[in-house]
């Protein structure tokens, strides 16, 4: 167990105006100023540090303004879905004409701006291509179009190889040398910057006068849902973004989209948080580009008739109902798999996995489950569309890069690896099937270099334990309403002693609770999700867990999410 400390010079541990609980858990998390968790729009990282922003603002205020054929190649995730709707929905509102979009299908094209991709998108017509929340690693993709007399601008945010395309423009804060200080933008958080510099160009060219101006933060609701989708690191900037989104969507000022997703996924009828987007919109919207054509999901948030997007919410609910029963059987065939590489004295680093009738659009989450179940890296692996070669998604642990793991193997294993690219938390890899044993050592032996011979840490953090008193349904919506919790901004959870009172096993696979604090107070209802041993009464247990508002048929209850219990 690893409890955060807050350091006993930060400001905020003083400050009045903020709890004693909740600046207790922000300063665990480095906020040393009550300022720091002023999430206004003026809290906006300054654009300036962005080298291609004003090239990418040129070319496109020029291309609104001349009334030219816009493109936007977008990507198959909620990322590239969310990049994808903000540009034709902002593009639209400052006055362009001629906007459309080009989603590739993954077991046709496979990610980013192909010369494949290029040669369906040449059939309109473009003027100009937009990618966004891909093109960085698009060198061929790229010289196709140009050399088809095609302007081509990216936006992106993942990391670079040894090369860049020959884009009119590219906008990336990973790029090397870049200044800008919100390096985790999301493919979404990076359109959003580029909108906003189009739309001061054509400010200054006066393209509004007479007209209203529209305004940036209407589509913050999509920015929110990109970032939080795409589990993005939430330093200030993001948290800023994601903040100002989820208020709006509070508001009921949201796109018809993501209103009917939130309906369809029972997430509608309390208070909107980033979780709620996570696990109830994410996953749905993700279904269309995991099992057919993310062109679904992004129909449902361009709509602006609310019964439409009803209608586009419950088939992609129906998809991710059936994307759900293909991720259960593949986990356990994973499981399978597992079981028969030897852990001894000394397991694998990393994992690789391979089954020929594995569905490609859900090995990663199959990789980012069995992660979670060896802390480790886990690469799962699918066949390629392209006859002999396997396609791999990879995700891995916070002491891995895995993106910069497989550029080792392949720097030191020329002909390996056929293409790959990611970041530190999650990569996609091709390579020839023959291949396969080779690359599950070469990653392993990589990794294990990587990690200094040490085996990843694997300990629980905590933010230490909470009195009986603390135990409340107004500190779990302090914690709920005060912050922007997500990757490397951990929602709060904390550690304690407990005894059973009774538990028994609900909807076949989660654990139901009623405990008693050591020191008293109101019994506390309690869930264990994906735990089915049950506890005897009158045994005293160890929880890490979170504090959780149960709003069931309207009555709003405290309930300990339970992360982890061991024998007290």
């Amino acid at each position: 167990m690893v409890r955060l400390d807050a350091p006993g010079e930060a400001n905020i541990l003083r400050d009045a105006s903020v709890a004693p609980l909740l600046a207790r858990v922000l300063a665990a998390r480095g906020v040393r100023e009550a300022a720091e968790i002023d999430y206004s729009l003026s809290r906006m990282s300054l654009p300036d540090g962005l080298s291609g922003l004003q090239a990418a603002a040129t070319l496109l205020a020029d291309a609104v303004r001349g009334r030219r054929r816009i493109l936007v190649i977008g990507d198959f995730d909620a990322d590239g879905a969310t990049s994808t709707a903000l540009m034709l929905r902002a593009l639209g509102a400052f006055g362009a004409r001629d906007v459309d979009y080009l989603v590739p299908n993954r077991f046709e094209f496979g990610y980013g701006l192909t010369p494949e991709i290029v040669a369906v998108a040449a059939r309109r017509s473009p003027d100009l291509i937009v990618t966004v929340d891909n093109g960085t690693a698009s060198l061929e993709g790229v010289r196709c179009a140009r050399d088809a007399g095609i302007d081509v601008i990216v936006t992106d945010h993942h990391l670079p190889g040894e090369r860049l395309p020959d884009a009119n423009a590219i906008v990336n804060p990973n790029l090397p040398g870049e200044q800008f200080e919100g390096k985790s933008l999301a493919g979404v958080g990076v359109a959003f910057y580029v909108l906003g510099a189009v739309r001061r160009r054509l400010r200054e060219e006066g393209w509004f006068d007479g007209r209203e101006q529209p305004a940036l933060a209407t589509f913050l609701d999509l920015v929110a849902l990109g970032t939080i989708a795409d589990v993005v690191a939430l330093d200030r900037n993001n948290r800023v973004l994601v903040h100002q989104g989820l208020r709006r969507i509070r508001a009921g000022r949201c796109c018809p989209g993501i209103a009917a997703l939130l309906e369809v996924g029972g997430r509608h009828t309390r208070p909107v948080y980033a979780a709620d987007l996570a696990f109830g919109v994410a996953p749905q919207l993700n279904a269309a580009g995991r099992l057919t054509d993310m062109s679904l999901g992004i129909e449902c948030l361009l709509s602006d008739d609310p019964e439409e997007a009803r209608e586009l919410a419950l088939r992609l609910r129906e998809l991710n109902l059936e994307r759900r029963g293909i991720e259960a059987r593949m986990r356990e065939q994973g499981e399978t798999l597992l079981a028969e590489i030897a852990f001894d004295a000394r397991p694998p680093m990393a994992l690789s996995l391979y089954r020929a009738d594995w569905h490609q659009g859900v090995i990663g989450i199959v990789a980012a489950r069995l992660r979670e179940r060896t802390n480790r890296p886990v690469v799962a692996f699918a066949d390629d569309p392209e006859p002999g070669f396997l396609k791999g998604s990879a995700r891995s642990i916070e002491s891995v890069h895995i993106r910069d793991a497989i550029e080792r193997v392949s720097t030191r294993h020329p002909g390996l690896v056929t293409r790959f690219g990611g970041h530190a938390a999650a990569a996609g890899v091709t390579l020839p099937r023959e291949q396969f044993e080779h690359f599950r050592r070469a990653l392993a032996e990589e990794v294990d270099s990587m990690l200094g011979g040490a085996v990843p840490d694997d300990a629980l953090v905590s933010d230490g334990a909470m009195a009986a008193a603390d135990l409340t349904l107004d500190n779990a919506e302090l914690l709920r309403l005060s912050g922007v919790w997500g990757k490397d901004f951990s929602e709060p959870q904390f550690d304690g002693e407990f005894d059973v009172l009774s538990s028994r096993v609900v909807g076949e696979a989660h654990l139901k609770l009623v405990l008693k604090h050591p020191d008293g107070g109101p019994l506390l209802d309690a869930i264990a999700f994906r735990c089915t041993r049950e506890l005897p009464p009158g045994e005293r247990v160890r929880l890490v867990y979170r504090l959780e508002v149960n709003d069931y048929e309207g009555r709003r209850r405290l309930q300990l999410n339970v992360q982890h219990v061991e024998p007290a």
